[in-house]
């Protein structure tokens, strides 16, 4: 009844969220109200060693990567470099591979755990936005189960599992028969309701206070600017076989309803949890079982009112830029993802506005284009040229 856990980004928000929802469910499993217990027998993170460490100790394990070369004490199994997570993943047996890794460097180690057919715990989007079209294959072969670790996409997996509960099990080649469109769900970040104006010239300062999530600075970037919802749009296409037709999204500013599934027949079904990371979590580590909740669950008397509001394309312009990667299709998602991290990245240097990081991406995605998807290199050569023509912008702009 062991399942061992091997954390990819374990120090970031999702990751220390991760080793809380171990723990909630080994306590559980103590008191007998869960049949699992959990070993984490593998942690990975960027460049904050220090805390790896510190979370190794704590837990008691030995084998780690990381991108430092800091000194470790001999007790623990180092890898070390750009492939230490993918290293970390080949050499250590595991049940269920958390990928945390913020942006496309989880994405070889995400494909070394679909090589080993094992369950993924999937909040790494950018896995599925860049190399959707190589990993279904190869899911395929390996039979390995993607489970989403995001509030939305966590939503749509269960109220299409009420649908469908022996057949649903990401990732889909279709949606279930009935399913006419699914709808996800925007908080609509600090600037839904400020002046564009100030929105377009608004500080990294001001574009981190989230009015609802905590989160890790890309991805509250990324929901002030609605490009999470664009790349969450292209992942639910990968995850739930949709057809973009049957993709759209909507404002929603309690961040209490974080999908809705309409249906053929005219009803709407839509979940409902408070907004907080490990609920997702504990749905992903803990299936096909449903475990006592982490969190409580929402008072809808006490929420009082659910608002929901179209997504304005002049106020959130990148939401329209995953519409256009699924018509592209091949290597448009890894230049659409690429583009947007080295555009975020530029914004919170301090080198580009809030508003002209949309901007950034979609000259990005027609100066490079698209071309086939075959293998990893074809996605590792369109990151970089989305990159090269992100940087080439910004030095014009920079220019008098």
């Amino acid at each position: 009844m062991l399942r061992r856990v091997i954390i990819l980004g374990s120090t970031g928000s999702i990751g220390q969220q991760t080793i809380e929802a171990v723990a909630h469910l080994n306590d559980l499993h103590c008191r007998q109200l869960h049949p699992h217990l959990y070993s984490i027998v593998g942690l990975a993170s960027g460049r904050g060693s220090e805390a790896l460490f510190r979370q190794a100790h704590g837990l008691g394990v030995r084998d780690v990567a990381t991108l430092s070369d800091l000194d470790a004490p001999e007790f623990y199994r180092v890898r070390r470099g750009p492939e230490s997570a993918t290293e970390l993943v080949e050499s250590v047996d595991a049940d269920i591979v958390v990928a945390a890794i913020v942006g496309s460097a989880g994405l070889p180690a995400t494909l070394a755990a679909v090589k080993h057919g094992r369950r993924i715990a999937l909040a790494n989007k950018e896995t599925l936005v860049a190399a959707g079209e190589l990993i279904l294959p190869r899911v395929s072969l390996s039979g390995s189960p993607i489970l989403p670790v995001d509030s939305e996409h966590s939503g749509v997996w269960q109220c299409l599992s009420g649908l469908r509960p022996e057949s649903v099990v990401p990732p889909l080649t279709r949606a279930p028969a009935g399913v006419a469109r699914v709808v996800l769900t925007a908080s609509g970040g600090p600037f839904r309701t400020c002046p564009i104006s100030e929105m377009r010239s608004a500080s990294p300062e001001q574009a981190l206070r989230h009015p609802t999530w905590s989160m890790g600075a890309k991805v509250t970037i990324d929901s002030a600017s609605l490009m999470n919802k664009a790349l969450e749009i292209i992942e639910a296409r990968w995850l739930f076989g949709l057809e973009p037709h049957q993709l759209g999204g909507v404002i929603h500013p309690q961040s209490i309803v974080h999908a809705l599934i309409e249906l053929e027949s005219g009803s709407t079904i839509a979940q409902l949890g408070r907004p907080d990371m490990r609920t997702p979590i504990l749905h992903a580590l803990a299936w096909p079982e449903i475990p006592a909740a982490i969190v409580p669950r929402p008072d809808l008397a006490a929420i009082s009112r659910i608002d929901f509001e179209p997504i304005d394309p002049e106020r959130f312009p990148a939401f329209a830029l995953a519409f256009e990667a699924l018509k592209q299709g091949g290597t448009s998602g890894a230049v659409l993802n690429a583009a947007n991290e080295s555009a975020v990245r530029a914004f919170l240097q301090g080198r580009c506005t809030f508003g002209t990081i949309a901007g950034l991406v979609a000259d990005a995605m027609s100066r490079v284009g698209t071309s086939t998807l075959r293998d990893l290199s074809d996605v590792i050569g369109a990151e970089h040229e989305a990159r090269r023509c992100v940087e080439s912008q910004l030095g014009s702009m920079s220019r008098p």
